[in-house]
């Protein structure tokens, strides 16, 4: 095991925020760590949750207009449905990776008994994507791209690790790496060097940055400074899940409110002004319950 970072410029952690458990949704229990004061949002990220959920607790009926979110399932499986009749279940392994836009009500749900748990992370849009119209990609767990060496495994949700690449189009640029390190292995992950960038371990305990730096355990969100990448080493004797996101700064003006993130505070008010009467995106709001 090397002690030193392959990169002459090491992305270093700069802040170290501990995802607390919260309650979300309906009876739905969240570890937020971007979204919360500490961190309110990482350019272009708006949030990160890590769900944990068992019926008949979930996400039901509610708006987004202005963002993406990516849904990854760590455990059991989800059923969403929207007002426009799309409907699907992704299961352990599985993303939806869904383009907001406009406007789009929906709910999202466990299938079946059990605990189901996974990621969501908010990702912005920029101005003159934000009044698109909705899309999805949906990924099944068998077609998302994987690699190994050296003790280092990693799904390639979005972008680009060991030579191997995503198909996932990411209207505002983003990679989104789930890896797993057995013990004593290393991984050196290049990042473009514009992006933002963060970490968040799922399981074990890590070193991320530089080798001497003290290992941090699972649902910590570490933000990464500038540099070429992120060196990171497993020391202990248990294997280390992580997920490393970086995205390309939309460098906009962020006005929220709740599932409505927009450029400025008028545009947040029409947003919701729209949701209430159903129009500009929200017509089938007004007569549309999940089932």
């Amino acid at each position: 095991m090397s002690k030193s970072s392959v990169f002459s410029r090491p992305r270093l952690v700069v802040k170290k925020i501990l995802a607390r458990a919260q309650n979300e949704g309906d009876g739905a229990v969240v570890r937020r760590s971007i979204g919360r004061p500490e961190l309110q949002n990482l350019d272009p990220f708006l949030m990160l949750d890590e769900f944990n959920v068992s019926p008949p607790a979930g996400f039901p009926d509610h708006p987004h207009r202005g963002f993406e979110t990516v849904t990854y399932m760590l455990q059991g499986a989800f059923t969403h449905q929207d007002f426009a009749g799309h409907k699907g279940t992704i299961r352990t392994g599985d993303v939806q990776w869904m383009t907001a836009g406009r406007g789009i009500v929906h709910s999202e749900m466990p299938a079946g008994p059990g605990t189901h748990k996974g990621l969501q992370l908010w990702i912005n849009l920029a101005s003159k994507d934000k009044m698109i119209e909705p899309r999805y990609q949906e990924l099944l767990h068998e077609n998302i791209p994987k690699a190994e060496k050296d003790g280092v495994f990693v799904t390639i949700i979005a972008g680009e690790a060991m030579g191997v690449k995503s198909q996932v189009f990411t209207r505002t640029p983003t990679m989104y790496l789930d890896f797993t390190l057995k013990p004593a292995s290393e991984h050196h992950q290049p990042i473009p060097e514009s992006w933002n960038s963060f970490v968040y371990i799922m399981e074990g305990d890590g070193v991320f940055g530089s080798s001497d730096s003290t290992p941090t355990p699972a649902h910590h969100c570490l933000v990464l400074g500038p540099g070429e990448g992120l060196s990171v080493w497993n020391k202990s004797s248990k294997p280390l899940r992580f997920v490393l996101i970086g995205g390309q700064p939309i460098n906009e003006p962020v006005a929220q409110y709740g599932p409505f993130v927009m450029n400025t505070k008028s545009e947040i008010m029409q947003a919701y002004q729209d949701y209430q009467l159903g129009k500009n995106g929200f017509e089938r709001a007004r007569h549309w319950n999940s089932k």
